[in-house]
């Protein structure tokens, strides 16, 4: 057997890559075509446009619990896997059976990409089971989904949002997740994003999420202007320093673009912290790139408002699962205080901190994902961030 395999972006070792894909990363789109605001419809419909109401008081649409026979289905299939030796960064939907549950994953799939975007699992056994256990388990469960890609540039395709200490007005160097600070609106990088919940916090760190086309449909009513600043793709983004070589340490987007093809959909991709953390570049007699303008400023303020009075309210129990579909549902995080070091439980035990493992998903056009403008479309595992040849990571805890 060859011990390389050739994947859409390189030659990577089956060594480093145990599952023969690497993530494609950051890039700017293939401009030719990206559609300018004048082809956005004026609205959108279908049921990715959904009002926070329908779902505020039936919780039963939107979440489910997994069964003892499930869970032991679960169980099993992780116990299998761990058994097999095999690295967790290879691990498959064919390495992780589930013969029951894969149709209510299936089905799931589609209602993410193609339906409201959202979903909540819960009673999956994570004290009991572990951080190894549970990890291997929530990943085997993500498989059915779609292709993990790295959530930064030390390759970690099993992340951990939890915090760290560092300081979060640090945003040019600062990931948010790994702090305790409010998050704004935004999408991460992959086509979905999963937050499994291991711990809470004493208060907050709760989680709200919106219809994108709802708050697009919102805007095109009420503030249009503000929908043609977000469509110009003439916003920069912070690669953070995690940056390959011979790329910038920006890239060129837009907030709002157009799907690719006929019938096409209205999608978000955006980061604020992204766009605000550029003083360093875009300041100074040595500026590189342009300043957010007041116009951009502006359409920030008022894409954030809108979020926020349109958005579902949710909190993650130990044992939930979030899962969203980034193109279609912006979300956000409310700060929050972590239990006092030495702090126990009603029966004695410790209390840890916060801690969500979280997965970044992607879904290549082939296989049903979005058509974006971009290169990477049909890469298994488009989008993500990864730096050179980085190989996956999957750390059991933060690191």
């Amino acid at each position: 057997m060859s011990s390389t395999v050739t994947t859409e972006t390189s030659t990577a070792p089956l060594s480093l890559f145990p599952d023969g894909l690497k993530t494609s990363g950051q890039h700017e789109p293939d401009w030719s075509l990206v559609r300018p605001y004048d082809e956005f419809p004026k609205q959108m419909t279908g049921p990715t446009v959904w009002d926070a109401a329908e779902y505020r008081d039936s919780p039963e649409r939107w979440t489910y619990s997994f069964t003892d026979e499930e869970n032991a289905e679960i169980s099993a299939a992780a116990d299998r896997f761990i058994e097999s030796g095999t690295p967790l960064t290879g691990i498959t939907r064919a390495l992780f059976p589930l013969p029951v549950l894969s149709a209510r994953l299936d089905a799931l799939r589609e209602d993410l990409l193609n339906g409201k975007g959202f979903f909540r699992f819960r009673n999956l056994p994570v004290r009991q089971w572990g951080l190894h256990k549970s990890a291997v388990a929530y990943m085997g469960l993500g498989t059915y989904l779609g292709y993990f890609v790295s959530q930064n540039g030390r390759g970690h395709v099993l992340g951990h949002v939890k915090d760290l200490g560092e300081d979060p007005t640090q945003t040019f160097r600062v990931r948010i997740y790994r702090t305790n600070a409010r998050q704004f609106f935004h999408t991460d990088a992959g086509d979905m994003v999963g937050l499994l919940c291991i711990a809470k916090s004493l208060s907050g760190g709760e989680s709200d999420i919106v219809s994108t086309h709802s708050v697009y449909n919102k805007l095109q009513c009420e503030h249009p202007d503000v929908v043609r600043t977000l469509a110009e793709p003439n916003w920069y983004f912070d690669r953070k320093g995690e940056v390959s070589e011979g790329q910038l340490p920006w890239y060129r987007g837009a907030v709002f673009w157009l799907e690719t093809g006929p019938n096409p959909r209205v999608y978000g991709k955006f980061d604020p912290n992204n766009a605000t953390s550029l003083a360093r570049f875009n300041s100074g007699p040595d500026a590189q790139i342009p300043p957010l303008s007041d116009k951009q400023k502006y359409a920030m303020e008022v894409l954030e408002r809108t979020c926020k009075e349109l958005s579902l309210h949710m909190i993650l129990e130990p044992g939930d699962i979030q899962f969203l579909h980034n193109p279609h549902v912006f979300h956000a995080r409310t700060a929050y205080t972590d239990y006092p070091p030495g702090s126990v439980d009603e029966d004695g035990n410790p209390r840890p901190q916060r801690h969500l493992m979280r997965l970044w998903l992607a879904v290549p056009q082939s296989e049903g994902g979005w058509k974006i403008p971009f290169a990477d479309a049909d890469n298994k595992k488009r989008g993500g961030i990864q730096v050179g040849d980085q190989p996956p990571k999957c750390p059991i805890d933060a690191e």
